[in-house]
């Protein structure tokens, strides 16, 4: 098993999903959710801005370990809630809603 790389953040899909609980592994509002996130979609987002994104589309959140939904390195550059929250009002604008 590979360590994740230093100074490198893992995004699940489930952090900003909004038909996710927060026990089911949400760490931002629902208001500044999305529906249903892709890694493809974040790490487009993730792109725009400026975090180096590294998709593995292989890999399954811990709590949902049955689907291998995938995730997304991005760099540390600021606390995860912050990031996600970026990341997610950025799909937002690209979904266009």
């Amino acid at each position: 098993m590979l360590m994740k790389e230093k100074g490198k953040l893992v995004i699940w899909p489930a952090y900003i999903d909004r038909t996710r609980s927060r026990s089911k592994g949400r760490i931002i509002s629902r208001k500044t959710s999305v529906n249903e996130p892709t890694v493809r979609e974040i790490g487009l987002a993730a792109e725009k801005l400026g975090l180096n994104p590294e998709i593995e589309a292989d890999k399954a959140y811990p709590k949902s370990w049955w689907a291998a939904k995938g995730r997304v390195l991005i760099d540390n550059t600021a606390p995860k809630t912050v990031l996600s929250r970026r990341i997610s009002s950025t799909i937002k604008e690209m979904r266009g809603s």
